[in-house]
């Protein structure tokens, strides 16, 4: 193919090879937001409200590049959408406080909790997942997987995390904005268990950077290398990821290159011997 072009071969593997242009690593970054966008807004906007979003937190983007960019990810509307004003599930108007301000050290366990919803393609259609992450060890601690994203989406993840750990003091529990985080089931539900909320700032991926640490690695480590053709199936290998390897085996650079589980059964070991 190389000759049929007049390229030569070592020209066309010095081209494949070089490092990302300019443009490729400015659309990956604006990859991310657009993702970020379309979680909050449930997977419900399109690239015409995804660009006017993009737009309020400053960011110059033309309407026909976010179209490309969804459509390279599989990111569509969901046409006949409709909000109905003033429901149980509407959007509270005022988002909690950023309580966490990208300070991600912390000294023990049930502080400070982070939470953050993704996406998994089978080809029978998407899979959503919810995590709960303890900051201090980076363990996952609760987790929920449905094929639609709705609040309870979140809220199982969640239920799970305080069923395992059952905090004896108030816990800050982190998450965006999306409308999974914002709904009055979401808030009820913080407020029975005495767990206080935080938001990160709107369009700021960095304010939820551990969460979103752990899902880059989740792809890059399992998903990416599988194909699924059921829910099901990327279920149970998620599982077996979270349960079987991240949490029990993978060593972690934060957690003095132990497993998130083995660091906090030293940190409990030591705390028993003082």
């Amino acid at each position: 193919m190389c000759h049929v072009m007049n390229v030569h071969p070592s020209g066309f593997y010095a081209w494949k090879n070089a490092p990302q242009s300019n443009r490729q690593r400015e659309d990956e970054r604006m990859t991310g937001l657009i993702k970020q966008f379309w979680l909050e807004s449930g997977g419900v906007y399109g690239y015409r409200k995804i660009t006017q979003d993009l737009r309020d937190v400053g960011e110059r983007c033309g309407k026909h590049r976010v179209y490309r960019l969804m459509k390279q990810e599989g990111l569509r509307s969901q046409t006949g959408y409709r909000r109905r004003p003033g429901g149980r599930y509407s959007r509270p108007s005022i988002a909690a406080p950023n309580h966490v301000a990208q300070q991600f050290d912390v000294m023990e366990p049930n502080k400070i909790w982070v939470t953050d919803i993704t996406y998994i393609r089978t080809h029978e259609g998407w899979l959503y997942l919810a995590v709960v992450l303890d900051l201090f060890s980076r363990q996952v601690i609760g987790w929920s997987m449905q094929p639609r994203m709705e609040s309870e989406l979140a809220i199982n993840a969640l239920l799970m995390a305080v069923w395992r750990r059952q905090p004896e003091q108030e816990v800050v529990i982190h998450s965006d904005q999306g409308s999974q985080f914002n709904s009055y089931e979401w808030r009820d539900f913080l407020k029975t268990h005495h767990l206080c909320a935080s938001q990160s700032r709107r369009g700021n991926c960095h304010d939820n950077a551990v969460a979103e640490s752990f899902f880059q690695l989740l792809k890059r480590e399992r998903i990416r290398r599988k194909i699924y053709l059921t829910r099901e199936e990327a279920r149970r290998d998620v599982f077996d990821y979270i349960e079987m390897f991240y949490n029990p085996k993978r060593r972690h650079g934060y957690a003095d290159q132990l497993a998130p589980a083995e660091f906090e059964r030293r940190y409990f070991e030591r705390l028993e011997n003082i």
